[in-house]
């Protein structure tokens, strides 16, 4: 047994993730070159490597002739005389396999069939890799932070390959170091003459819904349903969920008992605010919850021209726009709809803008008065709280998250100073 042999294609097969058979095959093709390159050609030689002892051989089938002076071509044929000694029973006419020495190839053909399993072996790792990687596009893996190269692009270690973090797909509010475990979304596994090329990215949206598939088990299971999302990575990401089951509470079940599964998910994503609301069939609807944590007075929504005017309170109007614009615009990601949103005021004011078309369909003026009566606070725009409980209906859940960002904060936010 080739103990040599055998312990070279244990270990590549470990380490490299290549298949037995296709290294055998590897070496059975590089001593067929070698045999090309010592002889000129190989029509008549057959080479083989015998997968349990691991031993090779070359074998060169030749035609018997009567002597010496009848052999035209040494490869090709052999005299009777020398024949007998490989086959006893040997006659003219004959065909004996007559083994040839590979130790004896020249350096040249040595160093050819070396080459050819060298190429096989690299071409057969970068197929495993990419068949391994390729079946992860689409989703998230785990890596460690290697480099960040001159163009400001990171190479993340994701075991038997790297991923490319193009500055592009990165949050420009990380601050990503030698060492970081972080997780990424596989954006793309592409082939090159290098390699196999892994995108991988940290600002793609579908980052954040694979992060609420792994931590909330009713989504993996198709329970809960992730109908859209829109991000603002490094900031905010607006969520709307959907219970298939009338007994599963959607948004409870994504923030988790005292908020421990959104939580994790914000820890990964190193601060970014989550915003979860109900998903509804009804575009008025929808918005309203999409706008959240501000209260609607109306809504119109025109699901032809995907547009829509909404009317808040007057001190309202702030905390729905948001600061720069933020939840109006994640609100119109999120719902796919252009919206319109004015104060009670500038509606009554605006042409074409019908506000009798509102007025007591959607809220009870007292009820407002009542609600935010003066002196009481209202929290700006930020999300859940750390301890906060939450109960069963949707309006908890949006209020808690409203008070979270005055709670941790303890300062007001920008846009209601």
């Amino acid at each position: 047994m080739n103990k040599e042999l055998e312990a070279a294609i244990e270990t590549l097969e470990k380490e490299k993730n290549i298949k037995r058979d296709i290294l055998f095959e590897a070496i059975e093709n590089a001593l067929m070159t070698a045999c090309k390159s010592n002889f000129g050609k190989a029509d008549n030689i057959e080479v083989s490597v015998d997968r349990d002892s691991f031993e090779f051989s070359c074998i060169a089938h030749k035609e018997v002739v009567e002597s010496e002076e009848d052999v035209e071509d040494k490869l090709l044929q052999i005299p009777l005389a020398e024949a007998v000694k490989y086959e006893p029973g040997a006659v003219v006419g004959d065909t004996v396999n007559v083994k040839i020495d590979s130790q004896s190839f020249g350096r040249i053909a040595t160093q050819i069939a070396k080459n050819v399993i060298l190429q096989k072996i690299r071409e057969e790792e970068r197929s495993a890799v990419y068949n391994e990687f390729v079946e992860k596009n689409k989703n998230i893996m785990t890596g460690t932070v290697q480099r960040r190269d001159e163009r400001g692009n990171i190479s993340v270690d994701l075991g038997h390959a790297e991923g490319l973090l193009s500055e592009k797909e990165q949050v420009p509010s990380e601050n990503l170091r030698h060492g970081d475990r972080i997780k990424v979304f596989v954006v793309d596994v592409r082939k090159s003459n290098r390699g196999t090329r892994i995108l991988v990215s940290r600002h793609h949206p579908d980052l954040v819904k694979k992060l609420f598939e792994e931590e909330v088990p009713e989504i993996k299971e198709g329970v809960v349903k992730i109908m859209s999302i829109a991000r603002e990575a490094g900031s905010r990401t607006k969520i709307a969920v959907w219970s298939e089951n009338p007994n599963v509470d959607a948004i409870g079940t994504c923030v988790g008992m005292n908020g421990v599964r959104v939580n994790n998910i914000v820890k990964e994503l190193r601060g970014e605010k989550i915003d979860i609301i109900n998903w509804d069939e009804n575009p008025g609807n929808l918005i309203q919850n999409a706008l959240s944590p501000s209260k609607i007075v109306a809504v119109f929504a025109d699901p032809e021209e995907k547009t829509a005017k909404v009317v808040v309170p007057d001190f309202q109007l702030s905390l729905a726009i948001g600061r720069e614009g933020q939840n109006a615009r994640l609100a119109a990601k999120l719902t796919g709809y252009k919206i319109d949103i004015k104060s009670e005021t500038q509606a009554k004011d605006a042409p074409g803008f019908r506000y009798e078309d509102y007025v007591d369909e959607y809220y009870d003026d007292d009820e407002y008065e009542e609600e935010y009566a003066e002196g009481e606070e209202y929290a700006d725009d930020a999300e859940y709280a750390d301890e906060a409980e939450y109960s069963d209906a949707q309006e908890s859940y949006e209020e808690d998250y409203a008070a979270d960002g005055a709670e941790e904060s303890g300062e007001p936010d920008d846009q209601n100073e």
